[in-house]
């Protein structure tokens, strides 16, 4: 009987540290995902304000951020230089991006 208790309790720590590996390597994919879409959305904006592509700099920022599965939350135009922020839901928590883009100083 000693031996079962044992090889349950072994099986449910393996478990559970599995589960919790699985759930900090979502939570990296969805960070980089996050990362991804507020760049991407960061060179549309400023694409479209610097009028290398037709639109509205924020509008564009909001349609490449939507493809990525965020959402804009902020986007700032100063001149030809966008800054947009993305936010995105991942179970309870809500994780926020920011990425600039323009041309070089």
């Amino acid at each position: 009987m000693p031996g079962t208790l044992l090889s349950v309790g072994v099986v449910f720590c393996a478990a559970t540290l599995a589960v919790g590996f699985t759930a900090a390597g979502a939570a990296a994919v969805v960070s980089q995902r996050l990362a991804g879409a507020a760049d991407a959305a960061a060179l549309a904006a400023a694409d479209a304000a610097s009028g290398a592509v037709d639109g509205v700099p924020c509008e564009r920022a909001a349609e490449v951020a939507a493809a990525g599965g965020a959402g804009v939350s902020a986007c700032q135009i100063d001149d030809l230089v966008a800054t947009v922020t993305v936010t995105l839901r991942f179970g309870p928590i809500t994780g926020t991006a920011s990425a600039r883009a323009g041309p070089p100083p």
